[in-house]
């Protein structure tokens, strides 16, 4: 008998519906794709699917609340601040559905993993690495906001409770963001439209600076 075939090493990478292979050890921004991005956010559920509705409340259309909500709050804001608001969940369209080689690889370096895919994600579309602190603190303030309209609209969260947890939002009420969930085929061509949309913005800019 000839000598036995090796076993493969536990993959790192994860294959995407446009035939890209991300290295989750070593993500390059040339196998990140917005389809990709859309297609998975798009399926990838908040609170754990534990939500109201005839549909998931996808991390894709709570990604683009948290672009509305940011735009409104900041009307001096960039097109790419606009762009790093909607993609500031981005690495989730990898690592939110706890992938086995997720799992594999991570351990307890969870947020390493997530940092080097937001730095891919971030470099593949000419974003900064990483987003500048008082930036990241604007997005947050409006990531709380959607947190708290999801928590009391769908979670099932009494209002008291989802303030002691993300306070109360101000400016803003249940009927000016898009919180009733949307099948996983409309949140993914929204969230396409609008990356279009501001992606559209950069360039207009770039070109009259030019």
């Amino acid at each position: 008998m000839g000598s036995a075939v090796p076993l493969p090493s536990s993959r790192a990478w994860q294959r995407m519906l446009s035939g890209r292979r991300l290295d989750l050890l070593d993500p390059s921004p040339l196998d990140v794709e917005i389809t990709d991005i859309a297609h998975g956010l798009a399926r990838v559920a908040r609170w754990n699917g534990q939500t109201s509705g005839d549909h998931a409340f996808s991390v894709a259309q709570h990604s683009l609340i948290v672009e509305d909500i940011f735009r409104r709050s900041n009307p001096k804001a960039t097109a790419d601040d606009l762009m790093v608001a909607l993609l500031h969940d981005a690495p989730e369209y990898v690592i939110g559905d706890m992938i086995s080689p997720f799992k594999a690889v991570v351990g307890g370096g969870y947020k390493v993993v997530e940092k080097r895919l937001e730095a891919a994600i971030h470099l593949r579309f000419g974003l900064p690495a990483h987003p500048k602190a008082a930036l990241k603190d604007l997005i947050k303030k409006a990531d709380m906001i959607s947190a708290f309209f999801e928590a009391t609209v769908l979670a099932g969260f009494a209002e008291a409770e989802a303030r002691k947890f993300f306070g109360q939002p101000k400016g803003f009420t249940r009927d000016t963001i898009l919180i009733d969930p949307l099948p996983a085929y409309q949140a993914q061509a929204k969230f396409l439209e609008r990356f279009e949309e501001i992606e559209a913005d950069r360039q207009s800019t770039t070109w009259a600076r030019a």
